[in-house]
């Protein structure tokens, strides 16, 4: 079958261990089936595996891609969880061994992949592929981030930081569909005007004086960003972190901590009754992905670079 793999790392140069051709059919352990993908969606997770980053050389060569929607074995149309683990008190992510597609198995940039029988989530005949492929990664992030771990109120005021990446459109768009105001940062201006197109109220310069303290910043940039997130936090108020793609060393400031009791929670993907919800979710209120592009599995390699340069807003989604 045709995929997209990983066969060497580089830190300075990842595209050079971006491989496309043939790879045989995805071995079936006991109680897992296989997933024939229609369409699979490209995350800043790919990039850093081909980086070096989570997966050790003995594991390559390795099928990329964590994100896919497509036909099970019976014809019924799904989307693929991600989150390889086993449930501790019903979440899949609070398993110390839990990993992604990608990282000890092969992934989803491929004519076929094998998950577990319980990883799959059936699809709103209302959702394409192509959207439904956006979901098992950045968007169900976002839905836990905003809807679990924020302990939210509809017309609370939430600052995303790094406007333009799959994740922070993510949030800008549900969380205008779940009823917070929301506010958006980045660094570029045409990033920070699509923001507003998509549904911020309003939007910042990276850094820049805010007219209020937030009730929650949603924060995945991380070391570069981090100072401003804690700084913008009203008292009592929570930041979410999911991400760091600027750097994972912060310094921060305890005193603003405890003294104005700020919380700092931390997030991570979501479990397969979110993803079955968050598809729920879009289908009720008519919210769709940002995709930024969509390319033939044989061109993964543009989609790659797009991301590398930062050239993008929103999902890059690869059909087959």
């Amino acid at each position: 079958m045709f995929a997209v793999t990983a066969t060497q790392t580089d830190s300075d140069d990842p595209l050079k261990g971006l491989t496309l051709g043939e790879r045989p059919e995805p071995a079936v352990p006991d109680g897992w089936t296989t997933v024939t993908v229609r369409a699979a969606s490209l995350n800043h997770h790919d990039l850093w595996t081909l980086r070096g980053v989570g997966i050790s050389q003995d594991r390559l060569p390795i099928v990329l891609g964590c994100d896919a929607a497509g036909l099970d074995e019976d014809g019924n149309e799904v989307i693929v969880h991600s989150v390889i683990g086993t449930p501790v008190s019903g979440d899949e992510t609070l398993d110390p061994k839990r990993s992604l597609l990608s990282e000890t198995y092969d992934g989803t940039f491929a004519e076929k992949v094998a998950v577990p029988r319980r990883n799959i989530v059936p699809k709103p005949a209302a959702l394409s592929f192509e959207e439904a492929a956006c979901l098992p990664t950045a968007w169900l992030t976002a839905y836990r981030m905003l809807f679990d771990k924020a302990e939210l109120e509809p017309g609370s005021t939430v600052l995303v930081q790094g406007a333009g990446g799959g994740v922070a459109t993510a949030l800008i768009a549900l969380g205008r569909a779940g009823g917070f105001r929301m506010w958006a940062a980045s660094r570029s201006a045409d990033k920070r005007a699509r923001a507003l197109e998509l549904g911020a109220d309003r939007v910042f310069e990276t850094g820049a004086r805010l007219p209020e303290r937030v009730d929650a910043v949603m924060e995945t940039v991380g070391e570069a960003t981090w100072s401003h997130s804690l700084s913008s936090l009203r008292p009592g108020g929570r930041i979410v972190v999911s991400g760091a793609t600027s750097g994972t060393v912060a310094p921060t400031q305890l005193a603003q901590v405890f003294f104005l009791q700020k919380s700092i929670v931390g997030s991570t993907m979501g479990t397969r009754d979110q993803l079955s919800r968050l598809a729920v979710f879009l289908e009720q209120t008519g919210l769709r992905p940002v995709i930024d592009r969509v390319l033939p599995l044989t061109e993964a390699e543009d989609g790659f670079a797009a991301m590398w340069r930062g050239d993008i807003f929103g999902k890059v989604v690869f059909t087959l």
